[in-house]
């Protein structure tokens, strides 16, 4: 499928070493995005963007924390300078520590918080103020259908995705008038690997298509995990002029497990 309003831009990529966000990175320069992928996993970076050159692709890699206030704004400066004014932000890095509430570390509660919130608003602040000189951005941040539902055991990254979901809300409404738009996509059980770190055998993915009345959990109606590919295709939607009229939206890709709550 062909999107509009994505060839030519730079689109920062958060999260971009592996799992949905390296989806995301993919599907954004096959449609001509000009790619700033950026993770703390070095390696893994620099092998995306040389994939990607080989493809034809136009991509760099950025190594950085974003957990780190001043790692974010020193490589969005970076990306500016180098590749153009960033047109389009995909938040979509993301970690997951679980536990009962009362196992949860102090460094795992923060590092989650760090991450998955911090990290989306470092980065969305220092994106944003230049989109805004501008007058034009689009920004998707990955959240969870975990935001909305209560987990067992995801407590820390339930809530992390809660807080990023309503940020991304209100960034979407005060900037709205610099015609910049902030939409959520909040994926469900996807095959990444964060997704089979939890599977205790080689039947994990049958479990979490079947759901668990113990952890008050409902499987996946329509009896499939989802493919990174999918919540890209999703995140594309919105960053592209298809969706103009779309802000402050949270679009659930799940496969029907939260019952569109």
């Amino acid at each position: 499928m062909s999107y509009t309003g994505i060839h030519g831009k730079v689109a920062l990529v958060t999260g971009a070493a592996q799992g949905i966000g390296e989806a995301v990175a993919r599907a954004l320069a096959e449609q001509g995005a000009v790619v700033a992928a950026v993770d703390i996993r070095e390696e893994q970076l620099e092998q995306l963007a040389v994939d990607l050159h080989h493809l034809g692709y136009q991509a760099a890699a950025y190594p950085a924390d974003i957990a780190n206030r001043q790692s974010v704004d020193d490589t969005v400066q970076r990306i500016e300078a180098t590749l153009g004014p960033i047109g389009i932000l995909i938040n979509a890095a993301g970690v997951l520590h679980t536990g009962t509430v009362a196992s949860l570390s102090d460094e795992e509660w923060t590092r989650t918080f760090d991450v998955n919130t911090h990290g989306v608003f470092y980065m969305s602040r220092a994106v944003v103020r230049n989109m805004a000189k501008r007058q034009s951005g689009t920004v998707v941040t990955v959240g969870s259908n975990a935001s909305g539902v209560p987990r067992m055991h995801m407590s820390a990254y339930a809530a992390s995705k809660a807080a990023s979901t309503m940020f991304t809300r209100c960034l979407a409404l005060e900037y709205a008038e610099q015609h910049i738009r902030c939409n959520i996509v909040s994926p469900g059980s996807t095959d990444t690997p964060m997704q089979r770190a939890l599977w205790q055998d080689d039947h994990g993915a049958q479990a979490v298509i079947t759901g668990s009345q113990q952890a008050y959990r409902l499987g996946i109606p329509l009896n499939r995990l989802a493919l990174p590919s999918d919540i890209a295709d999703a995140v594309l939607f919105l960053a592209s002029d298809q969706a103009r009229h779309i802000t402050m939206h949270d679009l659930c890709v799940d496969g029907g497990a939260t019952l569109g709550v």
